[in-house]
């Protein structure tokens, strides 16, 4: 569950499939899949809760850092950190149910 000001916003759900591919390749293919990439924050909340369901790699956010950079969680010790849009990371679609 994520919280916004305060209060409950909406429950994540994890879809099955887990592809590598460039960043916007992988905001399209999450949305192929009926979901998004997840935020920052949902990545953190992933990491806490489901580490086991990730390889020990990196993993796309749908959070840009900048124009050419975006947000990407590792699920080995569970850092964040940018990357090129470019580089090849894994992605994991979620859907948000909304509370």
């Amino acid at each position: 569950m994520i919280l916004v000001d305060g209060k409950p916003s909406h429950h994540v759900v994890l879809l099955d499939g887990d592809v590598k591919m460039a960043w916007e390749d992988a905001l399209a293919w999450s949305a192929e899949q009926g979901g998004d990439l997840p935020s920052r924050e949902e990545q953190a909340l992933l990491y806490a809760n489901l580490k086991s369901e990730f390889e020990c790699d990196w993993y796309w956010s749908n959070t840009q850092y900048s124009r050419s950079n975006a947000y990407a969680q590792e699920f080995r010790l569970g850092s964040q950190h940018y990357n090129g849009k470019y580089s090849t990371l894994r992605a994991r679609a979620v859907r948000r149910l909304p509370i």
